[in-house]
């Protein structure tokens, strides 16, 4: 395995001092915190985003808050087909059926959680980072469209300690020689955390930070 030290050496070198740059996860008592509505909004702004603008998408949230009602967990657990109609002829939103749709599913995911957990938040929470792509995989599995980047940049906004393997930071894995290609199946991603809990150990740097020094190193 590369040492992490070599890779925030080129990252340094093209990007001058990391230290103002690196981001820092919520504080655990913060996340924990955060209500369940939240966690629906920003899946839902993710996926909303997803092979879309996002500017767009930016300026046009708040009418998303007030269309689907502050993202309400109960109301969306029970979203009905007549919903669905009304929204997709809802001005400001973006009449993608299967991107509202996801807004009941992950709504329904949500309220599962909240069952065994009390909150997404402390679900969330309570995964450690050397199980980070398990929670990956889980996202995608259980919840709604928030499966690769979309479920990762989700955890991110939340204030989680979340590696994005965005195409650059699958890039400078493939240029370090962590891998080759994308890591899309479950024994790629469970060698992949091998490394990364390595990174971790050796840099005392967490997964969000990894991700952007890894992004940094390669042009």
């Amino acid at each position: 395995m590369i040492a992490f030290a070599g890779i925030e050496k080129r990252a340094a070198e093209r990007k001058g001092e990391l230290t103002p740059l690196l981001l820092n996860p919520l504080p655990e008592k913060t996340l924990v915190a955060i209500p369940d509505d939240r966690w629906l909004s920003q899946m839902a702004r993710c996926i909303f985003e997803a092979g879309f603008n996002w500017d767009l998408i930016d300026k046009r949230w708040p009418q998303f808050e007030t269309a689907f009602q502050g993202f309400d967990i109960t109301r969306w657990v029970f979203m009905s087909d007549d919903d669905l109609d009304h929204l997709l002829k809802t001005p400001g939103l973006v009449a993608n059926a299967q991107k509202i749709r996801s807004v009941g599913d992950n709504a329904r995911f949500i309220s599962d959680i909240g069952k065994t957990h009390g909150s997404a938040s402390a679900w969330f929470a309570s995964w450690p980072p050397e199980r980070y792509f398990e929670l990956c995989l889980e996202l995608k599995a259980r919840g709604s469209r928030l499966g690769g980047v979309t479920g990762q940049r989700m955890m991110r906004r939340m204030g989680l300690d979340a590696l994005i393997l965005t195409p650059t930071v699958i890039r400078a894995l493939n240029h370090w020689g962590v891998i080759e290609g994308e890591p899309t199946s479950k024994k790629a991603l469970a060698e992949l955390q091998k490394v990364i809990d390595g990174w971790r150990e050796e840099s005392d740097c967490g997964l969000t930070q990894i991700s952007q020094i890894l992004a940094w190193s390669v042009d």
